[in-house]
């Protein structure tokens, strides 16, 4: 047992692919865990449940629904009880997430870049091929909420498994969003995450991401993205009778409050918008306004969207993103002096000002234009004075 320890956390074994995530047929349990032998986990469907009756999310419970199932198949290799856990199966957990691949980061086409590999074009990393650490960190946030529901039932270990950093806690308990984040240790297993800056599409760029869409839909989408600010989900299930021709307005969903929101739309992009209703039809009332192109009539789905941009990137030999979408807006909005930052933290619908904040970083990108101005700029002439001036008295009155 030793050794298959010692496997797992050097990245030498792999956790076998048994069970996983299913919807489930009740309200309060939208997603549950199966084992392989296809049972219902119960201890994990019990801390889902109460997940769901505490409003969150479906999208929240399913993401700890995939975390807990990592967890549940490990425990299964090391073959200990999710009751008995300490720290020690913790650990291997992560060395083994710190070495592991990431199944959804595999490449099935030989001429796609090498994940972790920069793009000369747009200055974007692609993504490592392995667990990033701020997936490591909320498979740790995951597990020490599971422990502590149970605990707080009485059933589980004394002691949560996942370790914590009491000092840290206390700081930020009651942190001002308004103020930096102080710093102070990680707790123990934590990764180091660093602060990656938005990534919003210069725009020589962003027009040559717009020619490469092929149809007016493709357009449409592309614009409201880039003049609303909308996450790619909320624009994505926009009804018909939410679009306010008039107002030049749209209402989404929001992701965060899950409440109806308004949001601005530009003319180019309701024009957009209108061509391709034209071209497919209005929907019905309480239908999408997106819909497939091919096959049977259905919504467009956050999988063949994203393909859209896929197929755009390797033509022009980019790597953008759905959200790079949503930077760009960002960046756009607070470099419009016109606008302050609280009324773009308002269409942003961002939660705290400090998130809006990052977009006043000027990008390198940015940069580059005045960079090349500067580095071509002629040096400045020396300075002459008239004859008969004594080259003290010059040096005492403008400097040596």
């Amino acid at each position: 047992m030793a050794d298959i320890r010692a496997n797992l956390r050097d990245g030498r074994a792999g956790v076998p692919r048994v069970g996983g995530v299913r919807a489930g047929d009740r309200a309060s349990l939208p997603y549950l865990v199966v084992d392989g032998a296809g049972e219902e986990v119960e201890p994990i469907s019990q801390f889902l449940r109460e997940l769901t009756l505490s409003d969150r999310s479906a999208l929240t419970v399913k993401s700890y629904a995939h975390g807990l199932l990592r967890w549940w198949r490990l425990l299964d290799v090391l073959r200990v009880a999710w009751a008995r856990a300490t720290t020690d199966e913790v650990a291997v957990l992560v060395g083994w997430l710190r070495c592991a691949s990431n199944p959804q980061r595999r490449r099935r086409r030989s001429d796609v870049p090498p994940a972790g590999s920069v793009n000369l074009k747009t200055g974007k990393p692609s993504l490592a091929a392995g667990y990033a650490p701020a997936t490591i960190n909320h498979a740790l946030s995951v597990l020490s909420a599971f422990y502590d529901f149970h605990a707080r039932r009485g059933r589980g270990p004394v002691i949560n498994p996942v370790p914590v950093a009491p000092a840290r806690r206390s700081m930020l308990a009651h942190h001002n969003p308004m103020h930096a984040v102080p710093r102070s240790p990680r707790a123990p297993l934590r990764q180091k995450v660093s602060a990656q800056p938005p990534r919003a599409i210069p725009d020589p760029l962003w027009d040559e991401l717009f020619a490469a869409m092929t149809c007016h839909r493709d357009r449409a989408l592309l614009a409201l993205y880039v003049s609303s600010g909308a996450r790619a989900s909320e624009l994505l299930a926009l009804l018909i009778e939410h679009v306010d021709w008039a107002g030049q307005r749209i209402w989404v969903v929001s992701k965060g409050s899950r409440a109806l929101q308004t949001i601005p739309a530009s003319p180019q992009a309701l024009t957009y918008l209108a061509l391709y209703l034209d071209e497919a039809g209005v929907p019905s009332a309480g239908e999408t306004v997106w819909r497939a192109r091919r096959g049977e009539t259905r919504p467009l789905t956050y999988s063949a969207m994203r393909r859209v941009v896929q197929r755009a990137n390797h033509k022009l030999g980019t790597n953008w993103t759905l959200h790079d979408m949503r930077h760009t807006a960002a960046t756009r909005l607070v470099n419009d002096p016109a606008l302050t930052l609280p009324e773009v933290q308002t269409i942003l619908r961002h939660a705290h000002l400090s998130t809006t904040q990052r977009y006043l970083s000027p990008s390198v990108e940015a940069l580059f234009d005045k960079l090349q101005a500067h580095f071509t700029r002629p040096a400045p002439a020396p300075r002459s004075f008239p004859a008969g001036y004594a080259p003290e008295d010059v040096a005492v009155v403008f400097g040596a």
